[in-house]
């Protein structure tokens, strides 16, 4: 920086330091792009460094009393900067660890709450499910758990062949598994809204 803009801003600061308001527009004018370079290259976010920077500036017009005292602006400016950066970037990890111990409290709420108190829903779940399979695969499924029929004993019934009963059964828990992961998920969602601000 050349000794003519340090001359600058030093009589910038020194009227700053007084409260003359255009003076320290020309100062922004000045900085703003440089700070907010540097406070890019730290945050890797525009919206973030647009903030910091404005931030930045608020704080100095805020305690612009104490400008008539610096010698090298550009220096005090990014030390300002960068700390309320890093402070900035430490807030929004603290926030994003919160909210994902959040979320998990949550989900594992939603689960235990699915599990114990709604084992009668889960029931009628799997029953709606049941009702959904094509008739066949049904018979072969309704059979195998609710009467405890071997696959064997099943295709006996049924006078199909034990391959045609293992198709049957792979198809209807295959059904029965997406059935439910997706109302299931479709029920933590759910509970996720009702706690969300």
């Amino acid at each position: 920086m050349s000794d003519q803009t340090l001359n600058i801003t030093k009589g910038l600061l020194l009227k700053v330091a007084e409260g003359n308001e255009d003076a320290f527009k020309q100062l922004f004018k000045i900085y703003y792009n440089q700070l907010g370079d540097y406070i890019m290259r730290i945050t890797e976010s525009e919206p973030l460094t647009q903030e910091i920077v404005q931030d930045v500036f608020l704080k100095i017009w805020i305690n612009r009393s104490s400008l008539a005292d610096i010698n090298c602006f550009k220096a005090y400016l990014n030390v300002v900067a960068r700390n309320h950066a890093f402070n900035c970037l430490k807030q929004i990890a603290r926030e994003k660890k919160q909210n994902k111990e959040w979320v998990n409290t949550v989900l594992h709420l939603a689960s235990n709450d699915f599990e114990e108190s709604s084992s009668a829903e889960a029931w009628d779940l799997i029953d709606e499910a049941v009702e959904l399979l094509p008739a066949q695969q049904k018979k072969v499924y309704t059979l195998s758990r609710k009467h405890g029929m071997k696959q064997l004993e099943i295709a006996r019934e049924l006078n199909i062949s034990l391959e045609t009963v293992k198709k049957h059964m792979v198809l209807a828990l295959r059904f029965l598994k997406n059935h439910l992961r997706t109302h299931i998920g479709f029920f933590i969602i759910f509970m996720i809204s009702l706690f969300k601000y």
